[in-house]
């Protein structure tokens, strides 16, 4: 015979809303009515009397959500894991509960003090008792899913909860007899929605909309085929009549004003144990160490939201604050993800951080073949700016000619073992790429505060300038160019045709030609338009001293281009004397080599510009390397281009009227990139402004 199926209840003689703890409390302190909810919990107790045994335990003053019992533990045969409440405003009710879940006679399990876990609220069982669906994300912590796996001898489902209105995982998911699921999607993050399409199938998951989530639909008590609710749709009770089940709708809304409904104030606790389920918990965990000044650049913040952003939980397992402003401070987390998946995207973010493992955890790297030429292993490591060194028979290799979004490939040669950084058009078969996130480090240097008039390159530290800034950015950068000059440092300009639009080509060839510039890149048109202006005065056909158009003027781009192809190259018509002043003029007198990366709208192109993308990207990047600083100038693509192949360290100044491709730029992450939002020209007039009130001896007009 089967045992009678019993809940545990408590009555709402202390109810009322005290405090805000979730959203639904917000407006409604004091605000509830004894009567109305003593009468409303009185007719959930008589349904559910009705069809099964109801347990009370004693209500306790100064505990108003006691009433709320599922909360008290998680059930499972003759095992209980008791609750951990997150807020103190709950914790009270602990040892109330424990003490009759111990004078039931139940084996009782209590959590770590620290680790919040708020019982059959955030732990659902299936209703065949195959599997724990476990939530967490507001009130519950990741970690605390092993222990249940672990007691309760059961497999867990972790389950991400997004949506602050849906705080307990009761709130949104329900599972049902005969494996139905009735649950609200959009409370849960994509890698839970996937793992439920998984786990249930499509013909028993019941999708509920908004208006029936936030009316608690999903927070229902199932007994056999009866689901007792606040209040349900016409369309929800049709689907669920359909499926096989009579609903009950009971009012609770005294009840919603604390976030709570049927389920909530119910806890089953006859939960019955099946003898061929075992434990199984895919929860992985990772400890890693965190250098430098953590607080200072926000580093550790950084690391704490990207662990929590992308699925996972934390533990702040040891921190070490450095005694001085200048000394560095030390971290170790603990990482916890749902499933390996998971952790390997929280890892790859963490090492871009400098995360890395604890000594004792440290493994070499994993290597896989090429089996396609110019096609990575699935799960090839994508290489960051930052300086990188991956392990390699138990030694740390540094990677050689480091840059954005390419590949790790490690081989052995004539001298010893090589780590290279590769893009995937350049891959070969048999090359062996580093996969994974095991045995993989980056080397990023201490964020500490700096302070102006220091030697650093800080403008106030990275990020984007306003235009109120401007003229501080200048000074440094001016400050910067005149000493990299003096030392045989490598200045790379990219720019695009705005250049010449607001004016600044004269500006940028007076950089040139006091040998501040040491490669210049951009595309055909900042090309087009300089040369346009040195031979017709024009540019885009307006009249550059007297800002009106030309007469004619629309043709006269397409006249300097055919111009210059007439001559052969740029050089060349430098050489026979038809190009005579410009920016570009001034890289051929200078000896300060260029590359022009041309693309579909270009007009003619210039005999110079690169049509072949990929040799332009080749050309590109084999002028930056090298590099001490980077002016980006009022090109977009170009300067994305160009921040993806530049290593970390490199100084970098973009400069743009729109502040999106300034952001893109800065969002590098890199203490030596800002971006300042301004008038390209006007940037250029301020710099050689700077530059002569330096009396520099090699700048001449």
């Amino acid at each position: 015979m089967t045992a009678p199926i019993r809940f545990l209840m408590c009555a709402p003689h202390h109810y009322d809303v005290d405090y805000v703890i979730n959203p639904w409390m917000e407006g409604n302190v004091h605000k509830s009515s004894k009567d109305t909810a003593a009468e409303q919990w009185q007719g959930l107790y008589q349904i559910i009397a009705e069809h099964a045994t109801v347990d009370l335990v004693k209500p306790q003053p100064g505990w108003p959500d006691m009433v709320f019992t599922a909360n008290a533990g998680l059930v499972l045969g003759n095992t209980v894991v008791l609750s951990r409440f997150f807020h103190p405003e709950r914790q009270g009710e602990e040892p109330y509960f424990k003490a009759w879940f111990e004078e039931q006679g139940f084996t009782v399990h209590e959590l770590p003090k620290d680790l919040p876990f708020e019982g059959a609220g955030d732990a659902l069982l299936d209703r065949e008792g195959r599997m724990l669906w476990a939530g967490y994300g507001f009130r519950t912590e990741l970690d605390a899913h092993p222990y249940l796996a672990k007691w309760l001898d059961i497999e867990v489902l972790s389950l991400r909860l997004m949506d602050e209105r849906f705080y307990h995982l009761d709130t949104c998911f329900c599972p049902l007899t005969d494996g139905y699921l009735l649950y609200y999607p959009p409370a849960f993050d994509a890698y839970s929605n996937r793992l439920i399409e998984m786990r249930v199938p499509a013909a028993k998951r019941i999708a509920i909309d908004e208006l029936d989530a936030v009316n608690f639909a999903c927070n229902a008590v199932n007994i056999d085929r009866l689901v007792v609710l606040n209040q349900a749709s016409q369309d929800l009770k049709q689907r669920l009549a359909q499926a096989g089940f009579q609903v009950i709708e009971t009012r609770l809304s005294e009840f919603l004003k604390a976030g709570g409904a049927s389920k909530c104030l119910t806890l089953r606790v006859t939960e019955p144990v099946q003898a061929d389920i075992h434990a199984e918990a895919a929860i992985e965990s990772k400890t890693l160490r965190l250098e430098g000044h953590l607080l200072d650049s926000g580093l550790i913040n950084r690391a704490l939201d990207l662990i929590v952003e992308g699925g996972g939980s934390f533990q702040v397992l040891k921190f070490d604050l450095g005694e001085q402003r200048q000394s560095p401070s030390a971290a170790e987390v603990k990482v916890s993800a749902p499933d390996h998946g998971v952790m390997e995207k929280i890892m790859s973010q963490l090492i871009d951080l400098g995360a890395v493992a604890l000594p004792q955890e440290v493994r070499d790297a994993q290597l896989e073949a090429v089996t396609r030429a110019g096609v990575a292993p699935l799960d090839f490591y994508s290489t960051t700016i930052y300086p990188t060194e991956v392990r390699v028979q138990g030694q740390w290799q540094r990677v050689q000619n480091q840059r954005m979004d390419g590949v790790v490939v490690v081989a052995q040669t004539a001298t010893g073992l090589t780590a290279e950084c590769r893009l995937l058009r350049d891959l070969q078969v048999g090359d062996q790429v580093v996969v994974n996130i095991e045995g993989i480090r980056t080397v990023r240097k201490a964020d500490a505060r700096e302070t102006r008039g220091s030697a650093e390159f800080s403008f106030m530290g990275a990020g984007v300038s306003s235009e109120r800034r401007v003229e501080l950015v200048v000074e440094q950068v001016s400050w910067e160019l005149r000493k990299l000059r003096d030392q045989g440092g490598r200045v790379v300009v990219v720019a695009g045709p705005v250049v010449i639009h607001t004016g600044g080509g004269e500006h940028l060839s007076q950089l040139i030609r006091a040998g501040y510039v040491q490669a210049l890149l951009g595309g055909n048109a900042i090309a087009v338009h300089d040369i346009e202006q040195a031979l017709m005065g024009t540019s885009l056909g307006v009249d550059m001293n007297r800002g009106v158009s030309v007469r004619g003027g629309h043709r006269h781009h397409i006249k300097a281009i055919n111009t210059i192809r007439n001559c052969g190259s740029i050089a060349q018509a430098v050489e026979q004397g038809v190009l005579t002043q410009g920016i570009f003029y001034e890289c051929v007198q200078h000896n300060v080599p260029f590359s022009l990366a041309g693309s579909i709208r270009d007009d003619g192109p210039l005999p110079d510009t690169q049509m072949d993308l990929i040799q332009a990207q080749a050309d590109y990047a084999r002028l930056v390397q090298g590099a001490d600083m980077i002016l980006m100038l009022s090109t977009m693509l170009h300067s994305i281009g160009v921040g993806n192949m530049t290593p970390a360290g490199v100084k970098m100044v973009c400069v743009d009227i729109n502040p999106a491709v300034v952001t893109k730029l800065s969002d590098r992450g890199s203490v030596e990139s800002v971006g300042v939002v301004t008038d390209v020209g006007l940037f250029l007039s301020l710099l050689v402004q700077q530059l002569d009130r330096l009396n520099h001896p090699y700048l001449v007009k």
